[in-house]
């Protein structure tokens, strides 16, 4: 009897090594930003290894905006771009086949931020006025443009100056009026001295998602299996650093180039967890769209001019794939 036992046990620890022993599935994912904080769930694999535990050895490509993203996707150094909604909308207008599988971010966290001597204190006061952004190709300034659509003003009616990630040093240098930005972006710089600001949010007059996963159109028909395994590794990690923000803002500190401020990290986790949910995903489960918001908000850059055609979104964002 012993005998057997001891042949069992041994049995079953090769079958456990040769499983660990199979490799894993390379997913690399091309995000819109450097190895920020609020990204943690994502950096902290090697700590927490959720994609591995799913087979997966995750790669992360870096961008300056959504628009980066969706490029460095199509250009095969990544297979999911982590983008947002606006980029997605242009890239489908220029033709681009897409499909959105997982809204990361379903709240709005994109604002423009002027000190509060510049008087800005609604979209139309912004006719004028030298607004930086991130990138031409950022969330920040498609949002900018829906932002002045909105009053009836258009990027002719401003001037755009790139600024990069720490765009309020142009602001608080006078580089800048406003500044187009995030909610995490507004909470950095006021812990380091911004002075009193009016804040414009984007959600008061659409609130898309942030950000949202995107694949294309070939991968999602070729990989169903993987990037159900890869959302369901995104999704732990999400659901960890909502549950344990404290420890997500521990590991920031050596996974994330601005990490070094435990305190600052865990300020930033909590927004971007609450930016995670939402209605929809209180009822549906974390990741799962608003099918028409997404459709509201493709309709609009129509009907603002920011893509040049009609786009069907039920065509576009599927759920079949979220755990």
């Amino acid at each position: 009897m012993t005998a057997r036992v001891v042949a069992g046990v041994a049995a079953s620890l090769f079958a456990m090594s040769s499983a660990q022993a199979q490799p894993l599935d390379k997913v690399t994912v091309a995000g819109w930003s450097q190895p920020i904080s609020e990204i943690t769930n994502l950096l902290a694999e090697p700590d927490k290894g959720f994609f591995k535990a799913k087979g997966i050895d995750l790669g992360y490509v870096p961008g300056s905006g959504g628009g980066s993203a969706i490029q460095n996707m199509l250009t095969g150094q990544a297979d999911i771009a982590f983008t947002d909604p606006a980029a997605l909308y242009l890239a489908l207008d220029k033709g681009e086949k897409l499909v959105a599988i997982y809204n990361i971010y379903p709240q709005n966290v994109f604002n423009v931020v002027a000190p509060k001597a510049k008087g800005i204190r609604t979209a139309a006061d912004l006719k004028g006025k030298r607004i930086g952004v991130y990138s031409l190709s950022s969330g920040t300034r498609q949002n900018l443009q829906v932002l002045l659509h909105q009053v009836g003003l258009t990027e002719k009616d401003v001037t755009v100056e790139v600024t990069g990630l720490l765009n309020f040093a142009p602001l608080i240098q006078g580089q800048v009026d406003a500044t187009a930005a995030t909610d995490t972006g507004l909470l950095v710089a006021k812990m380091k001295g911004l002075p009193e600001v009016d804040v414009i949010e984007v959600k008061d007059h659409l609130n898309l998602p942030s950000d949202i996963f995107v694949v294309t159109q070939a991968t999602y028909e070729a990989k169903k299996p993987l990037l159900k395994r890869f959302l369901a590794a995104y999704r732990d990690s999400a659901a960890w650093m909502i549950a344990k923000p404290e420890e997500a803002a521990k590991i920031a500190v050596t996974r994330a180039i601005n990490g070094r401020d435990e305190a600052l990290n865990l300020e930033i986790i909590k927004l971007r967890n609450i930016s995670t949910v939402s209605p929809t995903t209180t009822a549906k489960g974390l990741g799962h769209f608003d099918p028409e918001l997404m459709q509201k908000g493709a309709d609009t850059f129509h009907k603002l001019g920011l893509i040049g055609k009609p786009l069907d979104m039920g065509a576009v964002v599927k759920s079949d794939l979220i755990p």
